[in-house]
C-alpha cells in the first residue's frame, strides 16, 4: 500500500498517534507547514517525514529548537549532508548527557538502597515493638 500524497489532520493523528493539538503546536513552532485550504490542513509527504524526525528527536530528548534547526538544514538540491552532520553531533552530545544522567541515577539508587538497608533493623524493631504493645481501648 502506498502512502497518499496528502493526508488530513485526522489521518496524520491516526498514523502517528498524536493529537490535533500536537500537530497545530508543531505548525505554530514552524516545524510543520501543511497546505491550508480554508480551515483544512493537508499534510504532504515532506510533513510526514518531518513529523517522524520530530517525534524521534523528542523521544531522544532533543529540544524543539534543536529539532527545528536540524530540519531547516535540509537542502533539497544539495542533499542532506549538513543536516546529517549536525544531527550526528547533536546525537553525540545528547548521548553523553543521557549517560551522565544514568550515572547520577545509578549512584542515587545505590545510596538510597544503602540507606534503606542501614535503617532496616531500626524499622523492624519499631514494627516488633508496635506489635507487642498493648492496644488501648
Amino acid at each position: 500500500m502506498t502512502e497518499p500524497d496528502q493526508m488530513t489532520i485526522r489521518e496524520m493523528c491516526d498514523a502517528f498517534d498524536v493529537t490535533p493539538r500536537t500537530l497545530r503546536f508543531y505548525e505554530a513552532k514552524e516545524l510543520l507547514n501543511p497546505i491550508r485550504l480554508g480551515t483544512r490542513r493537508l499534510y504532504t509527504r515532506r510533513d510526514r517525514a518531518r513529523l517522524k524526525l520530530i517525534l524521534r528527536g523528542k523521544r531522544f530528548g532533543f529540544s524543539l529548537e534543536d529539532i527545528r534547526q536540524t530540519l531547516d538544514l535540509y537542502d533539497r538540491e544539495g542533499g542532506n549532508s549538513t543536516q546529517l552532520l549536525r544531527t550526528w553531533q547533536l546525537a553525540q552530545d545528547r548521548l553523553a548527557a543521557m549517560e551522565a544522567q544514568r550515572a547520577e541515577l545509578d549512584e542515587a539508587i545505590a545510596e538510597l538502597k544503602a540507606e534503606l538497608e542501614a535503617s532496616a533493623p531500626a524499622i523492624e524493631s519499631l514494627k516488633k515493638a508496635a506489635a507487642e504493645a498493648p492496644e488501648d481501648h
